[in-house]
């Protein structure tokens, strides 16, 4: 279970980087093409929110650490944060500015998030074990 955990922490890690960089795309075709393309924005935003939650789950059930764990914790509660900041867009302009930052701040989180688990998951070819080996030499 701790080996299939892990394995799905790792794929969820990359799949959500890779969302991110098609959600700024989405974000760009919004500023760019139409504003009604922000409504697709809007829901694939939605629809990535259950990757750092899934993270969070897998991370425990593969024993990888309060690290991982609460960077997952913290990207999904960064998450939360990014509907706030546009509901009060009307209200308080200058804090619903911090929503790209924060979309930014969540992209890099979530690259360092993949790239730490790809080093627990699949260890570098020259890595020393994580159990000794008996040496030959006498």
């Amino acid at each position: 279970m701790r080996n299939i955990a892990r394995a799905l922490s790792l794929a969820i890690a990359w799949l959500l980087v890779a969302g991110l960089f098609v959600q700024v795309f989405l974000a760009g075709l919004g500023v760019f093409a139409s504003p009604a393309d922000f409504i697709t924005h809007q829901n694939f935003g939605y629809a990535l929110e259950l990757l750092p939650l899934l993270l969070f789950v897998t991370g425990l059930l593969g024993r990888l650490g309060r690290r991982f764990v609460g960077l997952a914790g913290l990207i999904f509660g960064l998450f939360l944060l990014q509907s706030v900041f546009v509901g009060v867009r009307v209200d308080a302009p200058t804090i619903a500015a911090l929503h790209p930052v924060n979309g930014f701040v969540i992209l890099l989180l979530s690259i360092v998030e993949a790239r730490e688990v790809t080093i627990v998951v699949r260890p570098p070819s020259g890595a020393v074990a994580a159990t000794p080996s008996k040496s030959t030499e006498p």
